[in-house]
């Protein structure tokens, strides 16, 4: 499932999302021992490290690709593909970074950034020390942003061809017919044989991308980790957390994953299915309150027999040959994700039921070029790749069936194309992992951040709250009523009080949880 948090959009980056649920967790105990086969591993990590300290990062101009300003320095990090094996092949990690711009004095060191995904490419973060929001951090902070192991240079992998990826127009029936499912699993099982064609593709983990960010860490000259996950990225500090609890400084989750280990990662897509349609019902709830302007009904259900009326017509003619439902879908899924777009993804529906189809082409239209086409593609590599290793997924597709059908039924809006992002995972051919149980004691992580919408839907908040359970001293942030995906430095001021006086002064809420009311609604485009 693809996914912005507030810096990527404001950056103009792509992410891929992962997934929220819920799950009731007794208080957490003190966290059981990783076992005898993870401590290959973790001897490798250490020596990795301890290389990567010596080595430190060069840092010098940014490659072209990258599109960086000439402001932002890159360099790369060396880490094992393999971390049982530390002597073994070496993958390279870009890095890009922005020195602190305040005095000396006010400096506090390296702060990491991972926008989550997985396939998140987090090399633009430094760029963010130019936003309002941000210049306190900014002046505090070096400000770090990397490509995970698998992303953009960072030993890049590829599942299809990008161009055949990348084809449009599509469909995308709410209850597909048997047919269709024939054809989707097809395709699913021809992609999972295409990422098994990458060598070590099952080192693309969370369990990796943790310990590739100790690497990190190191290489940076911190003794102690600063870093701030959105999304996916949240999951991936969890997981960090647990197996270098003494290498944490100040750690913000934004937009928590729900961390059970029974809900990695095929429950947790569930779960996500379902808050989709709760928040696609707050924006025809808003598009419906301002008919005066949209004209596309004064109810909710109004306002979804327009949107149904623009999918059918797209399904016999697309528009300007490039978008057809499932374009428009990817369109209005942005909409789950940032209110910031409801607007702009109202003007189009409205417009092209007045004969004008301009808005919406330009807004549904895929990227198009051989460079957007790689990039769409490998960052869907990398989601499957790491999702399909981390945990145990159902073998039989009469399960998904089961379970989606029953499922679109209730949330017909995001559940089955949610489903076919994910199939890939029923036709994997490496051995998957058992996710690690992520929980922390009392007193063995200094204070943490957690930030969460109320109603986010790509990753829902009963996972903040799973998380706050099971990191012993977090405290928990909670925008109520709102629903944007990634709500540290953006715009609710009260949020960012919160967020600034953590990671400025390593202070949180003292009763270990706060409520903030939601930011404005979005205006209406005239």
């Amino acid at each position: 499932m693809r996914a912005t948090s507030v810096l990527c959009a404001a950056a103009g980056s792509l992410v891929l999302s992962a997934l929220g649920g819920a799950s009731a967790a007794p208080v957490p105990s003190p966290a059981p021992a990783l076992g005898p086969a993870a401590a290959p591993e973790q001897a490798g990590v250490t020596v990795a490290a301890t290389r990567a300290a010596v080595a430190g990062i060069t840092w010098g101009d940014c490659p072209e690709v990258e599109d960086l300003p000439d402001s932002v320095r890159c360099g790369t990090v060396s880490v094992p593909l393999d971390y049982a094996d530390p002597a073994g092949k070496q993958i390279g990690l870009t890095v890009s970074r922005v020195a602190a711009r305040g005095k000396k004095s006010e400096r506090q060191g390296a702060f990491v950034f991972n926008p989550g995904g997985p396939g998140g490419n987090g090399m633009y973060f430094p760029l963010a020390g130019e936003m309002p929001e941000w210049k306190r951090i900014g002046a505090a902070y070096d400000l770090v942003g990397y490509a995970p192991r698998g992303v953009g240079r960072s030993a890049p992998i590829s599942c299809q061809d990008p161009k055949r990826f990348a084809k449009a127009p599509t469909q995308s029936p709410t209850h597909p017919s048997a047919s269709y499912k024939k054809e989707r699993v097809a395709q699913a099982r021809s992609y999972a044989a295409g990422c098994a064609k990458n060598p070590g593709i099952e080192h693309y983990t969370t369990l990796d991308n943790a310990r590739d960010l100790d690497v990190l860490r190191a290489a940076l000259g911190e003794r102690k980790l600063t870093y701030m996950g959105a999304s996916y990225g949240t999951y991936i500090g969890a997981v960090y957390a647990r197996l270098f609890p003494s290498h944490v400084r100040r750690m913000v989750f934004d937009s928590a994953v729900d961390p059970a280990p029974e809900r990695i990662w095929y429950r947790n897509n569930l779960e996500q299915s379902a808050a989709f349609e709760r928040r696609w019902s707050d924006f025809r709830t808003w598009v419906a309150k301002h008919d005066r302007t949209y004209h596309l009904g004064t109810t909710p259900e109004e306002v979804q027999r327009s949107y149904e009326k623009v999918r059918a017509e797209l399904a016999h003619e697309p528009a300007g040959k490039k978008v057809g439902p499932g374009q428009l879908q990817s369109a209005f899924l942005q909409a789950g994700y940032y209110d910031d777009y409801w607007p702009m993804r109202a003007t189009a529906l409205s417009e092209y039921l007045k004969g004008n189809p301009k808005p919406l082409i330009g807004q549904a239209t895929p990227p198009s070029g051989a460079r957007a086409e790689q990039e769409n593609e490998n960052g869907t590599a990398v989601y499957t790749a790491v999702e399909c290793n981390d945990a145990p997924w159902p073998t039989d597709f009469r399960v998904w069936d089961r379970d989606n059908t029953a499922l679109a039924k209730k949330a017909p809006f995001e559940t089955w194309d949610n489903a076919w992002m994910n199939l890939p995972c029923a036709y994997w051919s490496t051995p998957r992992r058992h996710p690690l149980d992520v929980r922390t004691a009392p007193g063995e992580l200094p204070p943490t951040l957690i930030l969460a919408a109320e109603r986010d839907a790509a990753t829902p908040y009963t996972g903040a709250r799973e998380l706050h359970r099971r990191i012993a001293g977090s405290a928990l942030v909670t925008e109520k009523n709102a629903g944007t995906h990634g709500i540290g430095g953006g715009a609710n001021a009260c949020v960012n009080g919160y967020f600034d006086t953590y990671v400025l002064e390593g202070r949180v809420p003292g009763e270990r949880a706060a409520a903030c009311a939601a930011h404005a609604e979005p205006t209406p485009l005239r």
